[in-house]
């Protein structure tokens, strides 16, 4: 009964977010609802999972996820995203420019969310296509590529993000594992597919183009971009590691305690940016203030869908649905890892969000990290992986990359579609490959 009740309520969620085109936290709260009534939970119970749910859920993960879109505004406003493009540019060469892209890519995809990284790079996509005289989905898709696997692999992202913390797996570590496992996932579906798309020609429309010009002498630094894109990743890696050097007890030992908390970590990345990218250029406090606060507004609605996901996995939980399909998936001869992204990608063909699969994915997955030996931190990048499978006409990335290069749903079906199947399966690749080593 419990497997059916789990079925039943999947179908229910992609029903109201694909069909009904119900709010995704609504459709989280009422499936949750639903499913704790059907198990035979009291009205009162079902109140306190939603609550606990959601508040062991979000946590400091507001706080990730808050300064991850602040950290983003700044990178993308100030001009930061296009210098690393430009320098990276130069450094490779017009001859293997599209490794200098994807390499870019992947840096700005770290502190950017998805939708702002792709509005971002677009315009360089377009601007280098027409001066180098090269194919655009040649120059876009090993850009593109890395954005996504940076929005499904790597943590202070979303969903990774949460799914690391519903999981129990440290930030630091799970960003570093989900480094080594980008890079083969990004080659592949990057650079070396896109090779194969010179015979697609579109025409972006250049009135999409809406984004904060920056001229090319105002730009920061080479130097102050990469450090400001790539702070997270240094200190959200470098102190966890560096707890065990020093004695709690001591002053140095206080503080790289306090510095590998993730949300400290994001914290500093973020006064630096507002000094480096802001301040210090000309900007006035209350400007850059400005910036921030709709960094914040964008970002709510990403922590709301994390927040009904919290509530349905607590419900899956208290129900006793947890531990029952915990009990069933005991005996199957499968890799956990395999299975967890199996689901995940199951359910992103059906709903679309690779943020929805993820997280709804860890509900019903979680028994299986208690009961059998597995690395948290690479359960993550399975189900990160498994959520980006096949991007079809129900994920609002499909339509993005449609609209603003102008091709056909078929084009982009043989295109963007294929490159984020490509980026799931090879990140579950890389995933049981780093498992054979750690």
């Amino acid at each position: 009964m419990p497997l059916l009740l789990t079925f039943l309520g999947i179908l229910a969620l992609v029903f109201l977010i694909a069909f009904v085109k119900l709010d995704t936290f609504i459709s989280f709260l009422l499936v949750s609802i639903g499913l704790g009534l059907v198990a035979g939970m009291d009205v009162a119970a079902i109140g306190k999972a939603i609550q606990s749910g959601i508040g062991g859920t979000l946590g400091d993960l507001v706080l990730i996820i808050g300064f991850g879109a602040m950290l983003g505004r700044l990178v993308a406003e100030s001009g930061a995203a296009r210098r690393i493009t430009n320098v990276l540019i130069s450094w490779f060469g017009m001859k293997n420019i599209r490794w200098g892209l994807a390499l870019a890519g992947f840096i700005i995809g770290i502190p950017l969310f998805y939708n702002a990284g792709f509005i971002i790079v677009v315009p360089l996509i377009f601007t280098i296509a027409a001066s180098s005289g090269l194919p655009m989905l040649t120059i876009a898709i090993p850009m593109l590529s890395a954005l996504s696997v940076a929005h499904g692999y790597l943590p202070p992202h979303p969903s990774p993000a949460a799914i690391a913390n519903q999981l129990g797996a440290p930030i630091g570590r799970t960003l570093l594992y989900g480094i080594i496992v980008s890079i083969p996932a990004i080659v592949i579906a990057g650079p070396i597919f896109g090779k194969t798309l010179k015979r697609y020609t579109p025409k972006p429309d250049r009135d999409l183009f809406n984004i904060r010009e920056v001229p090319d002498t105002n730009l920061p630094s080479t130097g102050v971009s990469f450090l400001v894109a790539l702070l997270p990743v240094v200190l959200l890696t470098v102190f966890g590691p560096l707890k065990t050097v020093f004695a709690p007890d001591s002053l140095a030992g206080k503080l790289v305690t306090l510095m590998a908390e993730p949300y400290i970590g994001m914290l500093v990345s973020v006064l630096v940016a507002i000094y480096a990218l802001g301040l210090q250029r000309g900007d006035s406090m209350k400007e850059v203030m400005k910036q921030l606060e709709e960094a914040i507004k964008a970002a709510s609605p990403i922590l709301l869908v994390i927040a009904g996901a919290g509530a349905l996995k607590q419900i899956f939980i208290d129900s006793g649905t947890s531990a029952y399909i915990g009990e069933m998936l005991r005996g199957v001869q499968i890799s956990p890892l395999v299975m967890g992204w199996g689901i995940a990608a199951v359910i992103r063909v059906c709903v679309g969000s690779a943020t929805v699969a993820g997280l709804t994915t860890v509900g019903i997955i979680l028994p299986l990290i208690q009961q059998q030996h597995v690395q948290p931190e690479l359960m993550v990048l399975a189900i990160g992986s498994g959520s980006l499978m096949f991007s079809h006409l129900n994920d609002g990335g499909f339509w993005l990359f449609k609209e603003y290069f102008n091709l056909s749903i078929k084009e982009t079906l043989q295109t963007w579609s294929v490159m984020e199947t490509i980026v799931s399966v090879i990140g579950l690749f890389g995933v049981l490959t780093l498992n054979l080593f750690i």
